[in-house]
């Protein structure tokens, strides 16, 4: 999923070539991650930390809620990635090979769920994030131009200090929740198409036959209350 977009201009030209370069391909990925999740990053860590609040590694929540509200009451529907997932996740077209026929678990251990599954807009297949966010409050960021307190609630109430969740989330991360539709019951990563990927920074999730689809706006959590 998260802060690859930097890379593509690079590995879209080996692909046109037809060269396959596939550890010189992993290896600019992975530092392309690490690049510009740096970067989104630092433009939160440019503003001071609010008192009684301090610093944490990068954490990752999935919002669901209208973008230009500040404030609302789904956080009970919202989860938390405490680690990226897209690196840990599976490209769709290795899915039968590295999940179903592993009894359904990745290769590095997390548990696919064929009835609620998720995408990123690179085509990964990624681990569920926890569900719900647990109350408290998180320094969040969109890695744009605001960086600001999210407080949650009970009742799955949340409030934003400063902005619109717009403001927060970070648009070139692009997450989606699948599930097979009733009565139909043959939507899975084996009848998504991998021609739609990635996905345009702010664009929504491309559609599954056979399946249900929920967009989730992705947030930086870069800080908690002490």
């Amino acid at each position: 999923m998260i802060i690859t977009s930097l890379r593509q201009s690079s590995s879209d030209e080996i692909e046109k070539s037809g060269k396959k370069k596939p550890f010189g391909k992993q290896l600019r990925r992975s530092f392309v991650i690490s690049t510009s999740l740096a970067i989104a990053t630092n433009l939160g860590l440019a503003v001071a930390a609010p008192p009684g609040f301090k610093r944490i590694p990068t954490q990752f929540i999935a919002a669901i809620a209208d973008p230009e509200a500040s404030s609302g009451s789904s956080a009970n529907e919202w989860g938390l990635w405490t680690v990226d997932p897209g690196p840990r996740g599976v490209f769709l077209r290795d899915y039968k090979k590295d999940i179903q026929s592993r009894n359904n678990k990745a290769p590095v251990g997390w548990q696919f769920d064929p009835s609620d599954w998720w995408l990123e807009e690179h085509g990964l297949i990624m681990e569920a994030p926890s569900f719900p966010l647990e109350k408290g409050r998180y320094l969040v960021t969109g890695g744009r131009l605001v960086t600001t307190v999210l407080e949650i609630g009970e009742g799955g109430k949340w409030s934003l200090e400063k902005g619109k969740l717009f403001d927060v989330t970070h648009l070139p991360c692009r997450s989606a929740r699948y599930t097979p539709q009733a009565g139909v019951g043959s939507g899975s990563p084996l009848t998504a198409n991998e021609k739609d990927f990635p996905v345009k920074p702010g664009a929504e999730m491309p559609r599954v036959d056979g399946c249900d689809k929920v967009d989730y706006a992705v947030l930086f959590v870069i800080g908690k209350e002490a």
